[in-house]
């Protein structure tokens, strides 16, 4: 898998700015996932809401069951172990996750927060912050990349219908061996434009290659992984991949509790999404008729969670 430093993009000339944005087309016709050094995320605030995220999962289930996820208009709150089927043919996911987005005043779904514990909201607030702020520069260097004007992608998405989503995943217990088909996380593909995946040091993340070869995306410390998704897919007419990943057990972290926090961007509900001029070509037509972001998105989540 590709790793790119982004560093030039965001301190750099136009030309260097180009050279990034050339590496992350080749990587997202390729791979539709790469490596992203210096993205710009603070150390300090991804080490908090790591912290954050591992207090969270310690609470009793039932404390977490108190802000558990309800629908998926809403697709916030917690999600209890195998209480999700990323893969619809295999058994519920060996994980538990707590996903909030950033809130507008109009929204009829609000955040939900354990109650008694500001500091949890806090630091999930400043997060979100920071991970809005490192996607708009990401999808400035894919528009750039798609030979469009800086701002389009990021004004289809300044609504920040976004999702953040901690995820744990805990350790297998000793002689407990998964039942045919189950994993921590199924294989699937995201639903929206772009993700940003921050990972502990346990690993367990599986991209399939074209050739349908499973491989691992093992940690690289100071990186953020970046993948394309069903939307982006879409939007490019099929340029950029939407890749199948999984979460498996690798057998020396079996008794490790893995932690991630996945960062989904979604553009804004009304925004069509349609076939990007310079991804359309005659001999290579658009492939889809126009969609809203926002009824692609509950058809996923419809889906995954069911009615």
């Amino acid at each position: 898998m590709p790793v790119i430093d982004f560093g030039p993009f965001l301190d750099g000339s136009q030309v260097d700015q180009q050279a990034v944005a050339d590496q992350m087309r080749q990587a997202s016709r390729d791979w539709g996932f790469f490596y992203l050094a210096n993205c710009g995320m603070p150390a300090d605030r991804l080490a908090d809401t790591f912290a954050a995220s591992k207090n969270f999962f310690a609470l009793p289930v039932d404390e977490k069951s108190q802000v558990a996820w309800q629908s998926a208009e809403s697709n916030r709150g917690y999600v209890g172990i195998k209480r999700e089927r990323l893969d619809p043919s295999r058994p519920g996911d060996l994980k538990e996750a707590f996903n909030l987005a950033p809130e507008q005043p109009q929204d009829v779904h609000k955040n939900l927060w354990p109650a008694g514990r500001p500091e949890f909201e806090s630091a999930m607030t400043d997060f979100l912050d920071e991970c809005i702020r490192a996607a708009d520069r990401v999808l400035e260097a894919f528009a750039l990349a798609l030979e469009q004007p800086s701002d389009f992608f990021v004004d289809a998405h300044n609504q920040h219908h976004h999702t953040l989503r901690l995820l744990h995943y805990p350790p297998l217990p000793e002689g407990f061996e998964p039942h045919d088909g189950e994993s921590r996380a199924g294989a699937h593909t995201d639903y929206g434009s772009i993700t940003l995946l921050f990972q502990d040091d346990v690993g367990g993340l599986e991209v399939q290659t074209r050739a349908g070869e499973w491989i691992r995306a093992t940690p690289i410390p100071g990186t953020v992984v970046v993948n394309t998704g069903d939307l982006m897919h879409r939007w490019t007419n099929h340029v950029f991949c939407s890749t199948p990943h999984r979460v498996n057990v690798a057998p020396e972290h079996r008794h490790r509790d893995r932690y991630s926090i996945a960062f989904f961007c979604h553009p804004n509900k009304d925004a069509e999404i349609a076939c990007i001029d310079s991804c359309a070509t005659a001999e290579n037509p658009p492939l889809y008729g126009p969609i809203t972001a926002g009824q692609h998105l509950h058809e996923k989540l419809t889906n995954t969670y069911g009615t």
